[in-house]
């Protein structure tokens, strides 16, 4: 009995600890939403390529690497390679916009500093992808 009641005290705890920093964490990434909202422009560009690629190989900017954290060193980022105006320029793309961006079209898309947050219109129209299917709706469907 005294060591179910030690281990409900260690979970109690722990769920604490994870809710506090869950606000906490919550709190952080709704002030990082506002800077993003309030740098937001709205920029015409000819999307040339984009590709899921690992922060060395993606042809950021130095100072742009050196900032991304230590964990995400290792990750695939959402890398998009578009002309604006007469400059071009590589930037990192949100994921679901990602999906979305037109290749070898023009784009009206939402830019915070070198971040697409957004996409509000392609020439011809934006085409949705095909939903994926997971592993066992393909096992299923066979």
């Amino acid at each position: 009995m005294k060591a179910f009641i030690i281990i409900l005290v260690i979970l109690v705890i722990i769920l604490a600890v994870l809710y506090f920093l869950g606000n906490k964490l919550q709190k952080k990434q709704a002030e990082n939403q506002m800077q993003l909202d309030a740098m937001a422009q709205t920029v015409s560009m000819l999307i040339i390529d984009k590709k899921l690629l690992k922060a060395k190989d993606s042809g950021l900017p130095a100072m742009v690497t050196a900032q991304i954290p230590w964990y995400l060193k290792w990750q695939k980022l959402p890398v998009v390679k578009a002309k604006v105006g007469p400059k071009v320029m590589t930037l990192l793309a949100d994921d679901k916009v990602f999906e979305l961006l037109p290749v070898k079209k023009e784009a009206k898309v939402v830019v915070s500093g070198i971040y697409i947050t957004g996409i509000k219109s392609a020439r011809g129209g934006i085409e949705k992808p095909a939903p994926k299917k997971g592993f066992f709706k393909r096992l299923f469907k066979k």
